[in-house]
């Protein structure tokens, strides 16, 4: 069971009169089916979480947020359950709740960030009528992968159009009437080396973001985009210090979301100090540009929009005991919620895991 604690401060611009505490606890478990029932070749997941706290975003008033443990409303969710089926050598295949972002639209060396931008890219997180298959809400899911070797892989993906996981107001949805989501990524990956491709689409049309027909109601329009992902290792290598690069970049159809696409790089310094294993350092850059839609409502209501809002992000990690991690992080924002010229926003926070 890992537990996260994150004491969040805007320290300028937006609500700078409150500290938000907010905490993650998490407990997982794998078994292999075939040791436990004869089950040959299958393996099974399970991820318990809850969340509690506030809502710094809230006071930070940006549109891609500004820490990934924050959630709109609180329960005790299963957020993932799966069972993973080897049907060769190469090939698997899952079926059961489970985590789009766990596989799809990754990039590993980006984890140690806390801006939610890191994750999925915003033009697919804001997706489909209450969001994709992604923290803090799953949908059942298929997922076949093959792998060459260790030259790289190909994988794809059906999803319900409509996340919900036992613990959400309204539970799984077994109805599919939202239709489905696919998603397929293939890539080159070997150690200190990662590009991949990525596209995904909606099955059924969804609502425009700002477009309404003659009648008044929302014109539908099909959800789809692609992305692609870079990592590569700089220097250094395991068990020493190590720099690796990351970048990726994603574009949808802009219609259906407040963000056509956007892009995000950075780096991480692995193995920071040499007495310390476990010390990493890593700076990343996010820029979610708008769609058109999105920023000709802020006209109308008299805002200057801007064409993207941008943040950078300096975050250092270290492991002070066996169970326990310290990570003081700090963002500043500009345009945010894609207004030209909106006061910059910086927001500290102090990120304490604890590990049972």
């Amino acid at each position: 069971m890992v537990e996260t604690i994150d004491v969040t401060s805007i320290l300028r611009g937006g609500d700078r009169d409150r500290v938000y505490v907010l905490d993650f606890t998490d407990l997982t478990a794998d078994a292999d089916l075939a040791r436990l029932v004869g089950w040959q070749g299958a393996t099974a997941h399970v991820d318990v979480m809850s969340t509690m706290g506030g809502r710094p975003n809230d006071a930070a008033g940006t549109l891609q947020g500004v820490d990934n443990i924050e959630v709109a409303s609180h329960h005790l969710r299963l957020f993932e359950a799966w069972v993973e089926q080897r049907i060769s050598l190469h090939t698997t295949v899952r079926a059961g709740l489970y985590d789009l972002n766990s596989e799809f639209y990754v990039n590993g060396s980006a984890g140690l960030l806390i801006s939610p931008s890191f994750g999925a890219g915003s033009e697919l997180a804001a997706s489909g009528p209450n969001g994709p298959s992604i923290y803090p809400s799953t949908a059942l899911t298929v997922r076949v992968e093959h792998r060459f070797d260790h030259l790289g892989y190909i994988r794809a993906a059906v999803l319900n159009g409509s996340a919900g996981c036992l613990g959400d107001p309204h539970g799984v949805d077994f109805s599919f009437r939202d239709g489905v989501l696919l998603i397929g990524e293939a890539g080159v990956e070997r150690p200190g080396f990662k590009l991949a491709g990525g596209y995904w689409r909606y099955s059924k049309r969804h609502n425009d973001y700002t477009e309404v027909d003659g009648s008044g109601a929302p014109i539908r329009r099909v959800d789809h985009g692609g992305y692609v992902i870079a990592e590569l290792e700089l220097a250094g290598g395991e068990g020493r210090r190590s720099l690796t690069a990351f970048g990726r970049a994603g574009m949808s159809g802009g219609s259906t979301t407040p963000f056509q696409g956007g892009w995000q790089a950075g780096f991480l310094v692995a193995r920071l100090f040499a007495e310390r294993p476990d010390s990493q350092l890593s700076f990343g850059m996010s820029r979610g540009v708008t769609t058109p839609g999105y920023r000709a409502m802020l006209l109308d209501e008299g805002a200057r929009p801007s064409r993207a809002e941008t943040s950078f992000e300096l975050t250092y990690s270290d492991r002070l005991a066996k169970w326990l991690t310290i990570q003081p992080d700090l963002q500043f924002v500009t345009d945010r919620a894609g207004l030209e010229k909106a006061r910059g926003v910086v927001v500290g926070t102090l990120r304490t895991t604890v590990a049972f």
